[in-house]
C-alpha cells in the first residue's frame, strides 16, 4: 500500500474531525469530536503545522493525524496520533515523524532528551505493539466521566453561610480564575505552568462562555476554588477543570461548584454533563464525582516514551 504523509493546514479541519469521529465510534461507539475543538489544535500559536502535523493518506482517503506542542519549553513534550485499525504501516509513519521532531524540539529547549506523552483510548484503534517495541510504556490513567441531567431535580444549590459563589464576569476575574488553576493545579501529575496569555489559548478563551466560569471563595479566606466549563461541544455539557486551594479543601466548595455546574447545564436543556479526572488523583477527586452521581464513560492511559 502507497501512502502519502504531508503536514496538516487548516483547511484540514473537517478531514481531520471525520477521521477523530470514525476512531471515536469504533472506540467508544459514538462520535465525540467537534470542528472548532480540531480548529483550536490547528490554530494554537505555539504549533508550526508545517514542522508539528502530519497526515497520512491513503489515495484521497484520511487514515492518519499527528499533532505535537510544547507547553513546557523544556524536555516535555505533547503529542496526538490517530489512525485507523487497518491502516498501521500509516501510524508508524506518523511516530516516526512525531519522535524525531520531539528530538529536535528538546535539542532546541538546550535539553538532552525528549520526554513524551500521548493520550490514547484504553482500546485503542492503534496497535499498541507498535508503541511497545519502541520504548512506550502506561504511565497514568485518566477517566471521562459523564452524568445524566435533570431540570427538575439539579437545582442551583443554596449557599452555606460564609460561602460566596460569583460567575467570572470581568477580565480581573478571568486573570483570578488562571492564578487559582495554576495553584490548584500545581501538584497534579504533568501539569506545566502557564502564564495567562498562553493558558487562555490553552483553554481556547475565544470560543468560552464565560458565564459558566465560577469562582467559589469563604469569608475568611477569599476566593479559593474555581470551576471551567463549556456549552459547546455537540455530544455533551463539559466540566474542564475545577480545583480548590489546599487550605480550602474540605468545606465542600468542590461539590457546590460542580452542582451549579449541573443545574446550570440542566438549565441550558443539556441532558448529560462530562469530565475527566486522573484515576491517581491524590486530593479526591474520583470520590467527589463518584459521589454526585457521575460514572465512568471511557478511559484513556497516558502513554510515555523518553527519547535521546
Amino acid at each position: 500500500m502507497s501512502y502519502v504523509l504531508r503536514p496538516a493546514t487548516l483547511a484540514d479541519a473537517p478531514a481531520v474531525t471525520d477521521l477523530l469521529n470514525a476512531i471515536d465510534l469504533i472506540e467508544i461507539g459514538r462520535p465525540e469530536t467537534d470542528l472548532h475543538t480540531v480548529e483550536a489544535d490547528l490554530k494554537h500559536p505555539e504549533v508550526d503545522l508545517a514542522q508539528d502535523s502530519w497526515l497520512v493518506f491513503d489515495g484521497d482517503r484520511l487514515v492518519a493525524y499527528g499533532l505535537l506542542w510544547d507547553e513546557s519549553g523544556g524536555e516535555r513534550v505533547d503529542v496526538d496520533h490517530y489512525v485507523l485499525p487497518d491502516h498501521q504501516e500509516a501510524g508508524r509513519l506518523v511516530f516516526d515523524a512525531l519522535e524525531a521532531r520531539a528530538v529536535r524540539k528538546a535539542h532546541d529547549n538546550g535539553v538532552t532528551r525528549a520526554v513524551v506523552h500521548l493520550h490514547l483510548n484504553v482500546r485503542p484503534t492503534l496497535d499498541t505493539g507498535l508503541i511497545r517495541a519502541r520504548g512506550w510504556s502506561v504511565v497514568r490513567r485518566y477517566h471521562v466521566l459523564r452524568r445524566s441531567l435533570d431540570p427538575a431535580a439539579d437545582l442551583a444549590p443554596a449557599l452555606p453561610d460564609g460561602v460566596l459563589v460569583r460567575p467570572c464576569a470581568t477580565e480581573a476575574d478571568r486573570l483570578r480564575v488562571h492564578e487559582l488553576y495554576q495553584s490548584t493545579f500545581a501538584e497534579h501529575f504533568d501539569f506545566q505552568p502557564r502564564g495567562y496569555e498562553p493558558w487562555l489559548h490553552d483553554i481556547d478563551a475565544g470560543g468560552l462562555d464565560w458565564s459558566l466560569v465560577w469562582i467559589a471563595g469563604t469569608h475568611d479566606l477569599g476566593d479559593a476554588g474555581f470551576l471551567l466549563a463549556r456549552d459547546d461541544r455537540e455530544a455533551m455539557g463539559w466540566i474542564r477543570s475545577i480545583g480548590v486551594l489546599p487550605e480550602a479543601r474540605g468545606r465542600g466548595l468542590a461539590g457546590l461548584l460542580l452542582r451549579h455546574a449541573f443545574a446550570a447545564f440542566a438549565a441550558r436543556g443539556r441532558d448529560q454533563v462530562g469530565l475527566g479526572v486522573d484515576t491517581a488523583n491524590a486530593t479526591g477527586a474520583p470520590e467527589l464525582y463518584a459521589r454526585h452521581g457521575m460514572t465512568v464513560h471511557y478511559a484513556v492511559d497516558t502513554w510515555e516514551a523518553v527519547l535521546r
